[in-house]
């Protein structure tokens, strides 16, 4: 988690079952483990709660603001929890620092003094249960950063700063992570999160749930920020852990509600008004037309390497390879769940990059052992696949395909034909594969100084120790 640091935190104790004061900067103990997890845990689940409830309070040109008073809320955690021990409910105290926090600001700020009293009768109605909370939100979508990550994709602003935001402001991603996933630097991506919040202002762009034909039109930028979440809980670009299943399965979670909201019969009136004119059999394409099949297909996706959860490392934490994994251990019912979905994704015209990810990943899953994998048939999935997105990361993966169907030196002249490879040369799984297909072709030299490349590029333990693995079986 990476908390920036905002105004100078107060050293008054926010929680009054807390003493009036904390002790000085130089006798605190250090942070016990399990602190900085916790309040990790709880950025990922409850600050995106929390903005999107602030934001509503305050108005969507203050959503700065909101982010301020739940990260200022988490900094107290860690300054508070160390000596006072954590709380019985962690995501209550949380609640209630925020509330004070906020109040706070309501009643300081001049431009909150119109609507001070209203807001303050608001703000002292909170239950300290997010569960009972009832924001004022429409109830075609009913998780609430489901809703502000459809606020966060509106079309007037540009599409990559629209998942920009929804990322930091709702999934809890640092500019770090934001920038791994867009092949981006930090600077760059706080430029981007700066230039969005300033056009939310210059605009006065309302936060509020689309309806009619602007529903369908967001569904993309929204289904790209769940798997973007999902990306990161797959493959960690942070942490000791490669795996964190619970942003995964958060993913998952959003997307359901996806589904349900594409069905609605508002959803399908809409869809059907836009584009149904004059076709006799319109009850499949209606569903098509608010985006169904394409978040099925991303339901797939998920569901179908969610199955392999458990696989991914040994006892150790070492990762582990596709044909190293025991494959008795892969969890049936999300497979059978992925390919439900994958199924229910057929209902409809469009091939999405979803549809094939997730064919990919199912000739992974139905393949008996990793001998029977069907790489033709996935190589096909990759060629139409980078048709649709030109991406370097696409075409590097297809690169692996492509050695297993026709060999290393093919995927290797393959890598060298790949237009702006150059991106990739700060991304470690570039330098990873290309020591791999070296390896194949009993180039250890060359292998070693791949996977050393790779080392330099990685922080993540487990991704780290299988580099090690890979370097010491080059025998340079």
């Amino acid at each position: 988690m990476e908390i920036a640091p905002l105004r100078k935190a107060q050293q008054a104790p926010v929680a009054a079952t807390y003493p009036v004061s904390l002790p000085d900067d130089e006798t605190r103990p250090a942070l016990p483990r399990e602190i900085p997890q916790l309040t990790e845990h709880l950025f990922r689940h409850e600050a995106g709660k929390l903005v999107s409830i602030l934001t509503g309070i305050f108005g969507v040109e203050r959503l700065q603001l909101a982010e301020d008073v739940v990260q200022e809320s988490l900094i107290r955690a860690l300054q508070t929890w160390p000596y006072y021990g954590i709380p019985d409910n962690p995501t209550a105290w949380l609640m209630q620092t925020a509330k004070r926090l906020a109040l706070d600001v309501v009643r300081r700020e001049k431009n909150f003094h119109d609507k001070q009293t209203s807001i303050i009768a608001t703000m002292e109605s909170w239950s300290s249960s997010f569960d009972e909370l009832e924001p004022s939100f429409d109830e075609e979508i009913r998780d609430r950063r489901l809703r502000l990550i459809f606020a966060c994709c509106h079309p007037q602003l540009p599409r990559d700063a629209q998942t920009a935001l929804a990322l930091k402001t709702l999934c809890g991603f640092s500019p770090a992570e934001i920038a791994k996933a867009f092949l981006s630097t930090e600077a760059a991506i706080a430029k981007r999160l700066t230039r969005a919040r300033q056009r939310i202002q210059e605009l006065k762009i309302p936060f509020a749930i689309p309806s009619g034909p602007e529903l369908p039109e967001r569904l993309n930028a929204v289904r790209q920020v769940v798997y973007l979440l999902f990306n990161e809980g797959y493959k960690a670009s942070s942490g000791e852990n490669l795996l964190r299943e619970d942003l995964c399965f958060e993913a998952i979670r959003l997307a359901s509600h996806l589904t349900e909201l594409a069905q609605s019969p508002a959803a399908v009136a809409s869809g059907s008004s836009a584009h149904i004119r004059g076709k006799a059999n319109t009850s499949v394409a209606k569903r098509s037309d608010v985006g169904a099949p394409v978040t099925h297909a991303l339901l797939a996706l998920m569901w179908l390497n969610a199955a392999r959860f458990k696989t991914r490392v040994d006892t150790e934490g070492n990762l582990l390879r596709l044909s190293e994994q025991d494959r008795s251990r892969w969890d049936g019912k999300m497979i059978a769940q992925g390919i439900s979905h994958l199924m229910q994704a057929a209902d409809g015209e469009e091939l999405s990059e979803y549809h094939l990810q997730a064919g990919i990943a199912a000739c992974h899953c139905t393949a008996p052992d990793s001998e029977s994998t069907d790489w033709v048939t996935i190589l096909d999935h990759y060629d139409r696949w980078i048709a649709i997105n030109a991406s370097p990361v696409v075409a590097l993966n297809r690169t692996i395909a492509i050695a297993h169907v026709h060999g290393p030196d093919a995927a290797l002249k393959a890598v060298k034909a790949m237009p702006h490879v150059e991106l990739l040369d700060a991304y470690y799984l570039y330098h990873a594969v290309l020591g791999d297909f070296e390896s194949q072709r009993q180039r250890n030299t060359h292998a070693a100084n791949h996977f050393r490349r790779a080392l330099e590029l990685t922080e993540v333990p487990s991704e780290r120790a299988f580099l090690q693995k890979r370097l010491g079986e080059c025998k340079v």
